[in-house]
């Protein structure tokens, strides 16, 4: 596996795997729910400036993708804060290649990267219903804070902020 910024040409196709990651969810979810969450993984956040998209390649093709935001930037359109820490956003693992360390791999990057700039602390939000994600987050050593989470869709489903303190 080779983990490397994205091509500017793939853009399409990594906005495109997101949405098939993601669609497991559409009908667990309320659909007010699922169009705020399909609308956040096919926006163009992640083309502002200082926004890292990052690709996970397998045997030359993207097994997946996660993007990496700055401090300082509004991560999520209409929701949340401008934070102070690094913030992790959209991982998506095309279904196929899922369980071999692929979402690992991508959170190990960006929060290797963040060290890198010689920032303190690395952050994201996963939906409560995300159930193998937090796991994930957890195992990694992420830890709630709730003061940062919040509601899209009006529906009693929270999307739960974490963060880990980078030494």
């Amino acid at each position: 596996m080779i983990i490397r910024n994205a091509k500017a040409e793939e853009t399409t196709f990594i906005r495109d795997q997101r949405l098939k990651a993601y669609e497991d969810y559409a009908s667990k979810l309320p659909q007010a729910h699922w169009n705020a969450l399909k609308s956040s993984i096919l926006s163009e956040a992640d083309l502002q400036d200082g926004v890292e998209i990052i690709a996970a390649e397998i045997d030359g093709n993207v097994a997946g993708s996660v993007v990496l935001f700055p401090p300082k930037i509004r991560a999520y359109e209409g929701f949340g804060e401008e934070l102070a820490h690094s913030e992790i956003r959209m991982l998506a693992v095309e279904p196929s290649v899922r369980g071999k360390g692929v979402a690992s791999a991508l959170v190990t990057e960006c929060i290797n990267r963040t060290k890198l700039k010689g920032l303190r602390y690395i952050g994201l939000h996963t939906g409560e219903f995300m159930e193998n994600a937090i796991k994930l987050y957890e195992q990694l050593g992420f830890v709630r804070i709730p003061e940062h989470d919040f509601e899209p869709a009006n529906d009693g489903i929270i999307v739960k902020a974490y963060r880990l303190e980078l030494n």
